[in-house]
C-alpha cells in the first residue's frame, strides 16, 4: 500500500491550492483528479466549467503570492450591468478595498486550473489525472485508506476533500461522522443550482467589451438569471443559473417572466432560455448572428455545471479531514462558482494539514472568507422571494443612490422607502449570520 502524508480528492482550484500548500510545508502530497476532456484543453483535467469572472477584491481574497498570468486573463472589466424587466443599472466599482487596479476581469477557467496545477507540481505536490476515488475508509488513528477505481490503495494521515459541489466522495466520508438527515442539505437536487452556458461570437456593435451583464427577474427561480461574460475577440459566454428541479406549475405570475411563454408546460432548457434571451434582447438580429464557437467549452461550445448551496459546512477536523471549495459549499449562485473562495479555503486546508495543525481549519477559513460568505447568504435571504417587480424596485432604488456608476452616500435619501427597506432587511440578515451563523453543519455535530 502506498503511504503519504496528505491526500487531496479533486484537482480544481481548491484541490490544486491545497496540494501546493501542503507540499510547501514539506508534506508528501498527492492530488487525485478523475479528469474530464474539454475542447479548449489538450489533456484531461478538472471539470473546468464556470462563468469565470473575477472581481477586484476577490484577487486579494485568493491570497496568491503572484499575479494571475496574462494568458489566463481574457478581458479587463470596467463594470457590471444589472438589468431588471424595465430598470437597468451599471456599477463601476465594487465598493470593496482592493489592490487590483480595475473592476475585475474575465478569464479562461481551464488555463487557470492548469496554472494552479503547475504551481502545485512545482511545489512538490504530485498531481495524478485519471484517478477516480472509489472508496474511502476513514481512520484518523492509523490513516485514511483511499481505494482508486483501478484498485490501487493509498493511505494518508490527512484527507482533504475538494471534489466540487456534487460531493461525489465528500458525502460518503461525512456520513461516517454525522447522521444522513443532516446531509440532506448537501444533496445535489436540494443544494445545487445548475448553470448552462454557450460560447457565441457577437456582432461587434453588440459586444459588451468591458462589462459583464446580468438579467434579473427574466426567469423564475431563486437567484435565477441569465448573463453575458465577454471573452477574447468578440466571443462571449452566454449563460444562465437556475435551480435544479424547479416545477413550472409552482411558479406564480408566470406571465411576468419575459423568458417564459404561455404554452410552456415545463421549465425551458438552458439552450432554449438562451435563444429566447438573445431574440428578446436583440430583436433586430437572428440567432445565426451569434454563432456557436465550437472549439471551446466542454463540448462543441456548450457546457453545464452545478453550483453548490450558499451555506457552507464545517469539517470534521478531529478526524484529520477537511472539506474545501465547492464541496464545503463556499461557492454560490452569486459567486458564479466561487473560484476565489475555493482557492483560499484550499490553501488554508493544505497549509494546516501539511503542518499537522488541521484542527484550526474551521476557525481559519471563517477568518479568511467569513465576511464574504455572510454577504452572499444574507443577499440570498433577501432576494429569495423576489419577482420581476421586486427586482425593478430594487434596481431603481440602487440607481437613485449612484452617480456615474459609483455609490454616493449623499444620495441615500433618494432610495425611497422601498429601497431602504431592502437594505435594512439585508443588514438584519447579515447580522444574523455573525460569528459563523451561516454554517449549516457545525464542527460540534460530528461524532468522532
Amino acid at each position: 500500500m502506498e503511504r503519504i502524508d496528505v491526500a487531496v480528492v479533486g484537482g480544481g482550484p481548491a484541490g490544486s491550492s491545497a496540494g501546493r500548500a501542503a507540499a510547501r510545508q514539506g508534506a508528501e502530497t498527492v492530488v487525485l483528479e478523475k479528469g474530464v476532456p474539454r475542447e479548449d484543453r489538450d489533456r484531461p483535467g478538472p471539470d473546468s466549467t464556470d462563468a469565470a469572472g473575477m472581481l477586484d477584491y476577490w484577487v486579494d481574497l485568493m491570497d496568491l503570492p503572484e499575479p494571475v498570468p496574462d494568458d489566463v486573463i481574457l478581458r479587463e472589466l470596467d463594470g457590471a450591468t444589472f438589468a431588471g424587466p424595465s430598470e437597468r443599472i451599471t456599477i463601476r466599482e465594487t465598493g470593496m478595498k482592493s489592490s487590483y487596479p480595475n473592476f475585475g476581469f474575465t478569464f479562461h477557467r481551464a488555463r487557470f486550473d492548469d496554472w494552479l496545477r503547475e504551481r502545485c507540481e512545482a511545489a512538490g505536490g504530485e498531481y495524478r489525472v485519471g484517478k477516480s476515488v472509489r472508496n474511502v475508509e476513514v481512520d484518523p488513528r492509523d490513516g485514511h485508506v483511499l481505494t482508486l477505481a483501478n484498485g490501487h490503495e493509498i493511505e494518508a494521515e490527512y484527507l482533504i476533500l475538494a471534489d466540487g459541489p456534487q460531493r461525489t466522495v465528500t458525502r460518503g466520508v461525512l456520513s461516517e461522522f454525522v447522521g444522513e438527515s443532516r446531509l440532506e442539505g448537501l444533496s445535489s437536487r436540494r443544494a445545487n443550482h445548475i448553470a448552462y452556458q454557450e460560447y457565441r461570437e457577437f456582432p461587434p456593435e453588440l459586444f459588451p467589451d468591458d462589462r459583464i451583464v446580468f438579467w434579473w427577474g427574466a426567469m423564475p427561480g431563486h437567484t435565477a438569471y441569465p448573463w453575458v461574460f465577454p471573452n477574447d475577440g468578440n466571443v462571449a459566454r452566454v449563460g444562465l443559473t437556475m435551480p435544479i428541479g424547479l416545477d413550472i406549475d409552482e411558479v406564480e405570475n408566470r406571465e411576468s417572466y419575459r423568458l417564459l411563454e404561455p404554452d410552456d408546460d415545463s421549465i425551458p432548457s438552458g439552450s432554449e432560455y438562451i435563444r429566447r434571451l438573445l431574440e428578446s434582447e436583440y430583436p433586430d438580429y437572428d440567432l445565426e448572428d451569434f454563432p456557436l464557437v465550437e472549439d471551446r467549452g466542454k463540448r462543441k461550445g456548450v457546457e453545464s455545471y452545478p453550483i453548490s448551496s450558499t451555506k457552507p459546512i464545517d469539517s470534521p477536523v478531529g478526524a484529520k479531514v477537511a472539506v474545501a471549495g465547492g464541496a464545503m459549499g463556499t461557492t454560490s449562485a452569486f459567486h458564479e462558482g466561487g473560484d476565489h473562495v475555493a482557492v483560499r479555503t484550499g490553501k488554508i486546508a493544505g497549509s494546516l494539514a501539511g503542518a499537522g495543525a488541521l484542527s484550526a481549519y474551521n476557525r481559519e477559513w471563517k477568518r479568511a472568507v467569513g465576511d464574504e460568505i455572510a454577504r452572499n447568504v444574507a443577499m440570498a435571504d433577501v432576494v429569495g422571494g423576489f419577482g420581476p417587480d421586486d427586482w425593478d424596485r430594487t434596481f431603481g432604488a440602487v440607481g437613485r443612490m449612484m452617480k456615474d456608476g459609483t455609490y454616493s452616500p449623499l444620495r441615500v435619501p433618494r432610495a425611497g422607502r422601498a429601497g431602504l427597506s431592502v437594505f435594512a432587511k439585508y443588514e438584519r440578515a447579515r447580522f444574523g449570520y455573525r460569528n459563523g451563523g451561516y454554517v449549516q453543519i457545525e464542527e460540534s455535530e460530528y461524532a468522532i
